[in-house]
């Protein structure tokens, strides 16, 4: 077999969180060029962008200040998401601002007159955040909320004499309201009956609505209108896919949102003047982080789609014709590698339909070795997006298959409940009816089937195997856990309050945990393992790891364990991103690889 490294995919480039600076005609936004996500930017008429930040650590978010030049941004240390935030000026000079490294800070943006920002934290208690505006000029923090509870500031009024903030209940439930900064007075305006989201608000020009996008009393999010002083809300435009990522134009009249049909973008603005819904073409992909120029003529926005990895577009609205701005992620060596999947569905056992993307490698014949890859959450959804390690996997002749199976989201609030408390093992046995379905539908090899995830789809890793053992060949686990007791016991403490609502808790349910962790069917494991984690990771103790690989040492049963010290939750170094693909390619090729040798493009 000719050698092929992985590296070429890893290469390949980033971009993300573009925004407009508020003075003159500059784009600003984050790419991993050299290593670590840093600040670059491109000025109207240059080709080529500018790398303005210089910073030991990757960068999480960029906001720009109100009317100045100057960008705040987020870092934390080897990815222990406890994000600090900092000003970065103009000239270079970085500020911090929050300075407290054991608590998380997330930014709620800036006053209208660029004097004030707002961010909330779990300074006071771990468990809950509290809301505190900072002055830019004295550095002075003011704590201008504080209640039990996980409070967030979504964004300034108009008049910049209130905040408009969320309290998050669930992670599919939250409410939000308006904060008089002078009397300290909260106003709640989506008082709600049963689960309900109201996420990427925003002010009308008189401060006395906000357009957003809910999915009150329905199964998917549309976008809507509430008025503040009475609280009404209305409907504005609806589907029967999921609306995300709405932004709003400085003059008030254009929304810009992306409906997500079943895992792709179809990217929509709506002139409010006109009451006209606009749409344009794109490759497959997944459209994000969008954002209005501030003389109203453009929409920049991210494309990340299978065969084409994240770069910043840009939408003419005169024209309604998208031009690329970027090319980080251009690699000539594969761009005619890459492959885009089919949306297929199964019927699992009880016969819900459940959607998934299979990718076919090129240039094969015969029966496939299959890689089924498990997106983390729960509550998320496998997208159509270009995953550097998959795209590797299917250029050496792995079939690769992303099931979305029950308890993902983006298919209404029914499917998304469907894995709940007690329900946890149905989404395993979902794997399990896609096997088969893939086994007769796809031509797959039934000797050589892997299965891969992270964090959550760690966890449905080691459910699959340990309860299912006999349809798999080998599996990767990537910052999973081995035990809801363990997990929840080592958490954050405000993650645990949130992951109760899904998983259920020691007190009502362990028995029922100790019934399904995987880490008490260890004994019934019979595929090679790999695991892969990270030391400084928050969300998943390294512990969950450990004691499940421990155990699996203790019966001599095949076990591969690689720990990563300056790494967390993920893998955002490249010499570990590295390190941790080429070993997983080794492990799989040595118990299921396929002899297939490399083509290059022509």
């Amino acid at each position: 077999m000719d050698a092929i490294s992985i590296e070429p995919y890893l290469h390949v480039h980033t971009v993300k969180n573009p925004v407009y600076a508020p003075i003159g005609h500059r784009l600003s936004f984050i790419a991993d060029y050299t290593g670590l996500p840093q600040v670059w930017e491109l000025n109207e008429g240059e080709g080529r962008p500018a790398q303005t930040s210089f910073i030991k650590e990757g960068i999480t978010f960029i906001k720009y200040v109100n009317g100045t030049p100057n960008l705040i941004i987020g870092m934390d240390v080897a990815g222990n998401e406890k994000q600090q935030l900092y000003l970065l000026k103009k000239d270079g000079e970085l500020i911090a601002l929050t300075n407290s490294p054991e608590h998380i800070h997330r930014y709620g943006g800036s006053s209208p007159d660029g004097k004030w920002i707002a961010w909330s934290s779990n300074r006071r208690n771990p468990a809950f955040f509290d809301i505190y505006i900072q002055n830019l000029e004295t550095l002075d923090v003011r704590l201008v909320y504080s209640q039990d509870g996980i409070f967030s500031a979504v964004k300034w009024s108009p008049g910049g004499k209130s905040l408009l903030v969320q309290r998050t209940n669930s992670p599919l439930d939250n409410d939000l309201g308006v904060l008089y900064l002078s009397t300290g007075d909260l106003n709640w305006v989506t008082e709600h009956t049963g689960e309900a989201s109201f996420k990427d608000a925003h002010f009308n020009k008189d401060g006395d609505h906000i357009y957003l996008l809910s999915n009150k009393d329905r199964e998917f999010f549309g976008l809507a209108l509430i008025h503040l002083s009475t609280r009404n809300f209305t409907r504005l435009e609806l589907g029967e896919w999921d609306f995300e990522g709405l932004a709003m134009n400085k003059d008030k009249n254009k929304l810009a949102f992306t409906i997500n049909e079943g895992g792709i973008s179809r990217g929509g603005f709506l002139d409010l003047n006109r009451s006209y819904l606009y749409t344009w073409e794109t490759p497959m992909g997944v459209i994000s982080d969008l954002k209005f120029s501030p003389d109203n003529q453009k929409l920049a926005y991210v494309l990340n789609g299978p065969a084409h990895p994240p770069d910043i577009w840009e939408l003419d609205l005169k024209t309604i014709q998208a031009e690329r701005l970027t090319y980080f992620s251009r690699s000539p060596v594969l761009e005619h590698t890459l492959i885009e999947p089919d949306l297929i569905s199964f019927r699992s056992f009880d016969n819900l339909q459940v959607p998934a993307f299979y990718y076919k490698p090129k240039h094969t014949s015969g029966k496939l070795p299959v890689i089924v890859y498990i997106h983390g959450g729960p509550e998320s959804q496998i997208r159509a997006v270009y995953h550097p390690v998959l795209q590797y996997f299917l250029n050496l002749g792995y079939a690769v298959c992303t099931p979305n199976v029950r308890g993902s989201t983006g298919y209404g609030k029914t499917y998304t409940h469907l894995d709940d408390v007690r329900k946890r093992l149905d989404p395993v046995k979902d794997l399990v009816y896609l096997v088969e379905w893939l086994k007769e539908n796809r031509n797959i090899d039934p000797e050589k089937i892997a299965i891969m995830g992270g964090s959550y789809g760690g966890f449905m890793v080691l459910a699959a195997i340990s309860h299912y053992p006999n349809y798999w060949s080998a599996a990767i686990d990537i910052a999973g856990f081995s035990s809801f007791r363990t997990f929840l016991k080592t958490t954050s403490p405000w993650r645990r309050k949130h992951r109760e609502i899904e998983y259920g808790t020691i007190e009502r349910d362990g028995e029922f945990f100790d019934r399904v962790d995987p880490l008490n069917h260890a004994n019934r494991i019979t595929s090679p393992l790999m695991v892969l984690h990270g030391a400084n990771d928050s969300r998943v103790s390294i512990e969950e790891s450990e004691q499940i690989v421990n155990k699996l040492k203790e019966r001599d049963h095949p076990i591969t364990y690689i720990r990563f010290e300056d790494e967390g939750h993920s893998f955002v170094k490249l010499k570990n991103k590295i390190s941790a693909y080429t070993a997983v390619s080794d492990f799989l090729e040595q118990i299921i690889g396929k002899q297939y040798k490399y083509i290059s493009p022509t």
